[in-house]
């Protein structure tokens, strides 16, 4: 590293830490207090900087660290990658793709496990195309957690079946942020990332599909009131599948994701206009002398994490320049000696780190960029294969632990289908939800195997080129 651009820190390398130090105190802080939200944790990251400010020598250069960490491209990619994703997603709900699904589903005379098994894959489908877990979770629990109960289907189960669909999504969507996130840390592509991950997804999703299967029957049958759930059906909603897929294939063929997003984004638009199921005008418009429309809807539900994106790589920034990254890796050197050693810390890692905030792109974006990256060059560790173990480790248990976000979440809208549709709806703790959350255990397991047996490892040859071993795996 230029010594010009070091920032020297009171206490050395491991000061560089501070920030990320007191970001994580923040996490833990208001996780515990059942509060976990991004903007809680701005403050965190936020801090960290600002006492880490006192620790700094020349206040001046620890002042343009911080800027440089914001502008770098690795955090700005992300975050245009994250608006034009969130637009594209809002217009996606808002033009009845949930309700085509939910149709398609009831009308097939799924009921019991049969219902469970249509639910998770409506989940699913509905989370790759949209790029949203805790999206996926709000529209399955409205309707098809009531309707399910209602056919027959065991309550827990088809609760895990819900969130299990949701992460199915988040862990492989081009759209998500953390595909996007796993993807940028690494200095690799989208498209890329997702046909490699596939592999691992399929996998997890066979195994829970069984599950669901045997477990997936209750006890009764009732019939819902189909007046009931006509409010949220609607055929032609299946329509927009069209540029759900479309944006899919367009990321997965190698098309950058802005590209993608665009493409899905006018697509859905005009077809919404054309069958009825939107209006254009609905994308921008003035009312009360406020600006309101999907446009800014999408690009606001985006607007957290992207502000969260920009301070942890100004941590990030401060930890590298304070040579705190180069303290962190000589230290992991001492016990990290082969690519399954740097693939197991950097699963053990982000697992702690995502089950502590709550949240799983803030730990890929921090570790992926100072941890995962350096160390998996060093053993040439393809970027494919780094990207998959951060993100799928990640959407595993810090989905399903009882105090996480998606638990609590979903929890409180099963109170509020209990409330709509009488007692016949259960409400489950969140202690109980836990260890129905079957993809989540199951890729937790599928990843575990694939770091120790080395199943879809691959190398960066000398050449630049991947290859399957190297002299130094076989070491």
């Amino acid at each position: 590293m230029d010594d010009k651009k070091k920032i020297d820190l009171i206490g050395g390398g491991w000061m560089s830490f501070m920030p990320f130090g007191v970001f994580i105190f923040v996490a833990i802080y208001i996780s515990v207090l059942k509060a976990p939200d991004v903007r809680g944790m701005w403050v965190g990251a936020v801090s960290g900087i600002m006492l880490t400010f006192f620790f700094a020598k020349d206040k001046q250069k620890y002042a343009d660290t911080v800027i440089e960490g914001m502008a770098d491209k690795t955090a700005i990619i992300p975050v245009a990658c994250w608006i034009f994703a969130g637009v594209f997603a809002s217009v996606l709900r808002a033009s009845g793709l949930v309700e085509g699904i939910i149709w398609a589903a009831y009308h097939i005379g799924a009921k019991g496990a049969f219902f469970v098994i249509i639910t998770f894959l409506a989940s699913a489908l509905f989370a790759t195309a949209a790029g949203t877990g805790f999206g996926t979770i709000v529209a399955g629990m409205a309707v098809l957690y009531p309707a399910g109960v209602l056919l027959g289907a065991n309550p827990l189960v088809l609760t895990g079946a819900i969130v299990s669909g949701g992460i199915f999504g988040d862990n492989l969507a081009p759209l998500s942020d953390t595909t996007i996130c796993s993807a940028a840390s690494q200095g690799t592509d989208v498209g890329g990332v997702v046909k490699s991950r596939l592999q691992y997804s399929i996998v997890a999703g066979i195994i829970s599909i069984i599950i669901f299967a045997v477990f997936g029957s209750g006890n009764t049958t009732h019939q819902v009131p189909y007046e009931t759930l006509l409010q949220y059906m609607n055929p032609k909603g299946l329509i927009m599948l069209i540029p759900a897929f479309l944006t899919i294939f367009i990321a997965i063929k190698g098309g950058h994701i802005i590209s993608a997003t665009t493409v899905g984004t006018v697509v859905a638009a005009i077809l919404g206009q054309i069958f009825g199921l939107n209006n254009i005008k609905n994308l921008l418009y003035v009312e009360d002398g406020v600006a309101k429309g999907l446009l800014l809807d999408g690009i606001a539900g985006m607007a957290d994490i992207c502000i969260l994106a920009l301070l942890i790589l100004a941590c990030v920034n401060i930890m590298e320049k304070g040579g705190g990254d180069k303290t962190l890796i000589d230290f992991a050197n001492k016990f990290v000696k082969t690519p399954r050693g740097v693939e197991i810390s950097m699963s053990i890692l982000v697992i702690a780190m995502s089950c502590v905030m709550g949240l799983n792109a803030p730990p890929i974006l921090a570790l992926g960029t100072f941890y995962a990256r350096p160390l998996g060059e060093k053993y040439k560790i393809h970027p494919y294969r780094r990207a998959n173990i951060l993100d799928a480790t990640s959407c595993t248990i810090a989905y399903a632990l009882p105090w996480t976000p998606s638990l609590l979440l979903t929890k409180s809208l099963a109170e509020k289908a209990s409330e709509q549709f009488g007692s016949l709806i259960p409400v489950f703790e969140t202690t109980e939800i836990s260890p129905w959350i079957a993809y989540a255990w199951v890729m937790l397991g599928v990843m575990t195997f694939a770091i120790i047996s080395g199943w879809g490892r691959r190398f960066v040859g000398s050449n630049g080129e991947p290859v399957k071993k190297l002299e130094k795996e076989m070491a």
